[in-house]
């Protein structure tokens, strides 16, 4: 007879299998049928996930329910590395988001941000320029500012001010408050009559080319780290849950894997 936990384990297989099967398309979709920098973000680790979540689901289902002891050991193995990948990434998601924050600023409805607020480690991701360069891209393609400009462009510095701006819009599309830069529109900024207030690296790379804007400032990475920090925190937190999922399915596992060994030696024993 077959135990509760092998058809518990087959059943959460055939799930998985069937779950696989869409990811694996839509990652070969959007590899022949996408030119963005932004898709080819996941393209691959959308591919990966899928091979691996069929690979997984099949050596489980096998093991379980045709109760070949060799694939349901693989499919243990793997769901235990799973476990400590998951541990490992939740605990380093917790520390190099530990630290960043943005500042409030008098008057301001936004926050603004600066890169030395956040880990060195993320620091050292966005400063390299292969990586900010792919990010850029994928910021224009989002159109984060233009969206931006054409539903503020005939409000008044005022009203802008008081606009609840994202990290991005923050850091990307206008130049910080700290320059001294006068307000025309939400991606136009004119200089002071009297000079620029700072001479900080983002005061001078500030450029009113609406294909530049605050692209290359400090802020402009500074502010896409707020966001991933916003992210990652979300995706830590979820991952908790997961792997508590996976930790019950592990352990299911294992009690069919202990069946497939008895059953084995009774059937041994039984046929000398």
């Amino acid at each position: 007879m077959i135990r509760i936990s092998n058809n518990l384990i087959g059943v959460l297989n055939i799930l998985t299998i069937i779950l696989s099967i869409p990811l694996f398309i839509s990652a070969i979709y959007v590899s022949h049928h996408s030119n963005s920098q932004c898709d080819r973000f996941i393209r691959v680790p959308l591919l990966v996930l899928a091979i691996l979540l069929f690979f997984i689901s099949l050596c489980g289902f096998i093991g379980s329910c045709c109760r070949v002891t060799f694939f349901l050991w693989i499919y243990l193995f793997i769901m235990f590395l799973l476990i400590l990948g998951l541990m490992g990434f939740t605990v380093f998601a917790f520390v190099i988001t530990n630290k960043g924050a943005g500042e409030v600023i008098s008057g301001r409805g936004y926050k603004e941000y600066r890169l030395g607020n956040y880990s060195l480690w993320l620091q050292k991701r966005v400063r390299d320029e292969r990586n900010w360069l792919k990010i850029k891209s994928c910021l224009s393609e989002a159109k984060v500012c233009s969206s931006l400009g054409r539903g503020a462009v005939y409000e008044k510095a005022a009203e802008f001010y008081k606009m609840n701006l994202t990290p991005i819009q923050s850091g990307c599309c206008k130049p910080p408050s700290f320059c001294g830069f006068i307000y025309q529109n939400a991606t136009f900024w004119s200089q002071p009559k009297s000079g620029v207030k700072s001479n900080e690296k983002d005061c001078l790379t500030w450029s009113n080319d609406q294909n530049r804007l605050c692209f290359e400032c400090e802020s402009c990475k500074a502010g896409v780290l707020a966001n991933l920090k916003h992210d990652w925190r979300k995706v830590a937190i979820v991952n908790v849950s997961v792997l508590v999922f996976v930790i019950i399915i592990y352990s299911i596992g294992c009690c069919a894997f202990r069946n497939n060994r008895y059953d084995t030696g009774h059937k041994t024993r039984a046929y000398p």
